[in-house]
């Protein structure tokens, strides 16, 4: 028994409601359970409880035993004075007692209806891919793609507090702020680290002073990455490096270290050195490029904002020294796709929320549901037992709901989870 599960069963009422009795003896009848409360102090609030022939309103505490209150200090916590129930699965020890008052206690102990514990035993105890990946195909459609729904809401929410620390490390500048989020995600989850890093060595407003000339922002962002140290035969690095060591002075600028960037096991197209040459291709096309953002109505004009290449030298170059054939390096469809739903995304929907511009907002959930599914590990699990995502809204929310209900095994608070559980009550 846990006490999660008797939060469920409190809230959803699934115990034997009839001939309900506190453990003096009193008849007790359970008018309103309350508003479940997943933050400090009691477990349910604005609880209504008849106790004899006298209504009781307040808060209402779970526990396994009756001596857990004091083991959590409740006792010595005058945020749990207004408890009116005490719920346990046992109250085989001593009754509580809070300012004078004797706290009735109410046992759920062989109330439970058994049907609802051997299904909760079975999704939490099963070691497949998800808890009900044997049951979920029995769940219908409507159900799962509600929850999806809120499940993207609270993604989106969840960004929204990261998100909101750093606009006021920034001082509220949301071009800084933004430059530093598509920073990061140009290099993926393997260099999201190392471009953050280069990001917050090098202002926006430095950058933006050189987006004029693409060799100047090239030998800044090389330069910042730790990747002009080297001595190389090689004509166009020796420029950069140059004109980085006068740029660096002039900035007061210091580089980050070269060995945190990536290279193994990538394809050479995502190379931290071409993801570097792009981004500064980026920067030297667009100005205020977050305002520029906020202005466009379709995710195909997002496209058109970053589609961009390199400079001549990367048409046949990986890394630096090293000729390879000549390919042109334009940001591909699938790497934009993925800044406009970890960039761009969470922008629009913090932006409409904090200034109160609900069309932006609107708009996010707009273009995640004009955007393709992603292509990854996560969904394709999901399409093998049954769900497909029908575009990047739900792909987002799957993701979601693997990461934060599925792997932790949270079943009793998915509505999934609560539809398999409650089936044969």
């Amino acid at each position: 028994m846990t006490e999660d599960f008797l939060h469920y069963v409190w809230k959803f009422r699934l115990f034997d409601m009839n001939d309900l009795k506190t453990d003096e003896g009193e008849d007790l009848m359970v008018v309103k359970t309350g508003e479940h409360n997943s933050h400090a102090g009691a477990d349910f609030f604005n609880s209504k409880i008849k106790i004899g022939t006298t209504l009781w309103a307040g808060n209402v505490e779970i526990h396994l035993q009756t001596d857990d209150w004091n083991k959590h200090n409740h006792q010595h916590d005058k945020a749990y004075n207004n408890v009116i129930l005490h719920v346990v699965y046992d109250s085989a020890t001593n009754a509580i007692v809070v300012d004078k008052r004797l706290i009735p206690v109410l046992e759920l102990k062989g109330k439970i209806k058994r049907k609802i514990w051997d299904n909760y035993e079975e999704l939490i105890g099963n070691k497949d891919w998800i808890p009900c990946e044997k049951q979920i195909k029995t769940v219908d459609r409507f159900t799962i793609d509600n929850w999806l729904e809120r499940i993207l809401i609270e993604r989106l929410e969840r960004k929204t507090g990261e998100l909101l620390t750093s606009l006021n490390q920034n001082n509220n500048n949301w071009e800084e702020t933004f430059y530093r989020y598509l920073a990061k995600n140009f290099g993926y989850k393997i260099n999201a680290l190392p471009f953050e890093l280069l990001a917050k060595s090098i202002p926006n407003s430095i950058l933006a002073k050189h987006k004029d000339n693409i060799e100047q922002l090239e030998a800044l962002l090389f330069g910042q990455a730790g990747m002009l140290n080297d001595d190389l035969d090689d004509e166009y690095y020796d420029r950069l490096k140059k004109e980085y060591e006068f740029l660096k002075h002039k900035h007061s600028l210091v580089p980050i270290d070269e060995s945190l960037w990536k290279f193994l096991r990538l394809r050479p197209i995502g190379f931290p050195s071409v993801r570097i040459a792009q981004f500064a291709q980026l920067v030297h096309h667009s100005s205020h490029l977050f305002s520029k953002v906020l202005e466009v109505r379709s995710t195909l004009e997002l496209s058109k904002l970053f589609n961009v290449s390199t400079s001549d030298y990367w048409d046949n170059h990986y890394t630096f020294g090293k000729l390879s054939v000549t390919k042109s390096k334009h940001l591909g469809r699938d790497f934009i796709n993925n800044i406009i739903i970890n960039t761009i995304i969470p922008f629009l929907f913090v932006y409409g929320k904090k200034k109160g511009e609900n069309k932006q907002a609107e708009k996010a959930f707009r273009f995640l549901e004009e955007l393709a599914p992603e292509k990854n590990f996560i969904l394709n699990k999901w399409k093998e037992i049954g769900i497909t995502a029908k575009n990047s809204y739900q792909s987002q929310a799957l993701l979601e709901l693997k990461n934060e209900y599925c792997l932790p095994k949270k079943c009793l608070t998915c509505s999934i989870g609560n539809k398999i559980l409650n089936r044969h009550e």
